[in-house]
């Protein structure tokens, strides 16, 4: 009797994990699956093609709207890493006044939800464009909001990061004639590499996925495929959209992926250095 109560709680969980699993990708498997439907309108299955996707290429507006997503993600996400990783490094490093303050402060974009950003950005960007002229909603606008809201993700990564580094390799390094430069860029920084990739990744991915923000600070010719998305279910869902959203999912999908192997990465290199 006490050897079926195992058995029974591993199946109760195996059976409870595969639902929350159906739960949790079925539509998105349903999109995807219905991206390769030769209907144009309706649920019904009317066979397989890869018309929609071959379309896609040939849609100005899609590959415009793919080019302003690319470039949003990828200069926001240069801009966020740096600036984040500044920030961690000061943060876990610098003695300074308020600090305690701003190790607290840096999680209120975290916290914050996504429509009060929006509006808080978008409020901003009017009075300084009242003010001075500038800010002119577009992709400018858009990289300076993404890269708000990137910069406290990246700053934790970072800084849980240092959390886990040892100081006696930088003291060692210190001590072994390296001067504070040397012992950074030679000890410090190699360490911290895969934390500083892994939040890189999780801003690009972050940004990639936005549409609120974007949806607030974007101007005429700024879409990202996350707005176009939803400007084209209001006219009704295709499979052309189902096809946009599959790849937008693959994007995200890889990008997770990524950050999971440079997470692995990193702790494999921790346990080398605590065994070192």
């Amino acid at each position: 009797m006490n050897r079926l109560r195992p058995k029974a709680s591993r199946w109760l969980l195996g059976s409870i994990s595969g639902l929350l699993g159906i739960f949790l990708y079925a539509p998105i498997l349903v999109v995807i699956v219905f991206s390769f439907n030769t209907a144009r309108h309706g649920t019904g299955w009317h066979g397989f093609t890869w018309h929609w996707y071959q379309a896609l290429w040939h849609n100005p507006v899609a590959l415009a709207a793919a080019r302003n997503t690319l470039i949003l993600g990828v200069v926001s996400t240069l801009l966020a890493t740096f600036l984040g990783t500044m920030l961690g490094l000061g943060l876990h490093r610098a003695p300074f006044p308020g600090r305690a303050f701003f190790s607290w402060a840096i999680l209120v974009p975290v916290v914050v939800p996504d429509i009060v950003m929006a509006v808080a950005l978008l409020l901003f960007f009017a009075l300084v464009r009242g003010w001075l002229g500038l800010f002119a909603l577009g992709l400018g606008t858009m990289i300076a909001a993404h890269v708000t809201f990137q910069i406290p993700f990246v700053a934790l990564v970072v800084r849980a990061r240092l959390a886990g580094l040892d100081p006696a390799l930088h003291e060692a390094a210190r001590d072994l004639g390296a001067s504070p430069a040397q012992a950074f860029w030679r000890i410090t920084f190699p360490l911290l590499w895969p934390g500083i990739m892994a939040g890189a990744m999780l801003a690009f991915t972050l940004s990639l996925d936005d549409f609120v923000v974007s949806f607030f600070t974007a101007g005429p010719g700024s879409g990202t495929l996350p707005i176009l998305i939803y400007s084209s279910v209001k006219r009704g869902i295709t499979p052309d959209i189902n096809a946009l959203s599959s790849l937008l999912v693959l994007a995200s999908l890889l990008a997770t992926v990524a950050l999971v192997l440079l997470e692995r990465n990193e702790a494999t290199l921790s346990n080398r250095t605590a065994n070192a």
